[in-house]
């Protein structure tokens, strides 16, 4: 099984070859958040990350200089706006400024994991919707174009007033699935909200059913699970959703699916965002067989645990970019 198709496109390597003039015009630029999935987009696409200075001044504003011409070039910036989600989304702001002021001709930001994206509608009276003030923000800095993947809500893509191409990061967790060979697949979401997202997992995943957490919040990251609708008796579960934040959700999710007789329980998600006291949680002996998450946000060595599993998404960004560059499509990747 492919993750994305790769017919409608030249590859990197032979563009580079024929198309000199376009690649001269293709750059990126990683931010300080996760620069690591850079230099494998990089690679990918057999483009260097470019150089750049980002400092701070004593009093901690932050200088961002771009150390190459950039006008009239393609340039993407590559920065997931996880925590410290303002440290991060101020940094993009700046460099999307820089490269604007020294004539980009297009200027896309790449955002693997989209901080803010749960205030995304008002559930109380005087509430922001702080993820359409993101977006105004970024719209406002000077972007192009948006680059996102596994959006926490579908509407956000709307909140841009410019293009948005939202890609998703189940093929690499399908794929992975897959090789493992499961027999007795359950898909379940964890909550009623991500039915949808599970059920077009499930039609990924073979037609695999599907099964549903019903669970009520009694606060923000506070979850209580309460019953499971379907069929989990004997059968491996997979757990999927968007992030995995405090874990609050999943675990409570897997203990029932435990309590209701499934074999094996394992947790899939696109971005491991692992809030405390996330990795204690995941962890607990005999919980989670496997915990599939994608390096949309970067995995530092305190939050690992033996039944972590980390999968890159670099090679499909890095297709993704091609393709804007390009002027492809980028849905034609998923058929």
């Amino acid at each position: 099984m492919t993750t994305f198709s790769t017919a409608e496109r030249v590859e990197p390597g032979e563009a580079q070859a024929n198309t000199m003039q376009d690649t001269r015009r293709l750059r990126l630029f990683s931010g300080n958040s996760n620069p690591e999935l850079a230099r494998e987009i990089g690679a990918y696409l057999g483009v260097p990350d470019g150089p750049r200075v980002i400092k701070r001044f004593a009093d901690g504003e932050l200088y961002i200089q771009i150390q190459e011409s950039i006008r009239g070039c393609d340039v993407f910036l590559i920065q997931p706006t996880c925590a410290p989600v303002n440290d991060h989304l101020m940094e993009l702001l700046i460099m999307v400024d820089a490269c604007r002021r020294a004539s980009a001709r297009q200027i896309t930001a790449v955002v693997p994991y989209y901080g803010y994206a749960r205030a995304d509608r008002k559930t109380a009276g005087r509430e922001s919707i702080t993820a359409k003030l993101v977006a105004n923000l970024l719209v406002k800095s000077g972007v192009d174009r948006v680059l996102a993947m596994d959006l926490h809500s579908s509407q956000i893509q709307g909140y841009f007033d410019i293009p948005c191409d939202h890609i998703y990061g189940s093929p690499v967790l399908v794929d992975y699935l897959s090789s493992r060979n499961l027999e007795q697949m359950v898909v379940v979401s964890p909550d009623v909200g991500g039915v949808a997202r599970a059920r077009s997992f499930a039609k990924q995943m073979h037609d695999a059913p599907l099964a549903i957490i019903d669970k009520r919040r009694s606060g923000h990251n506070v979850a209580e699970s309460l019953t499971v609708i379907g069929d989990v008796t004997g059968k491996t579960a997979i757990l999927i959703d968007d992030m995995i934040d405090t874990g609050g959700t999943i675990c409570q999710g897997a203990k029932l699916l435990r309590q209701r007789g499934a074999a094996r329980v394992l947790a899939c998600a696109t971005h491991a965002v692992f809030s405390p006291p996330a990795v204690e949680r995941l962890s607990e002996p005999g919980l989670f067989e496997e915990v599939v998450v994608t390096n949309s946000i970067p995995m530092v060595q305190e939050r690992r645990f033996p039944q972590l599993r980390v999968l890159s998404v670099a090679n499909m960004l890095g297709e993704a970019i091609w393709r804007i560059h390009e002027e492809s499509s980028v849905s034609s990747m998923f058929r």
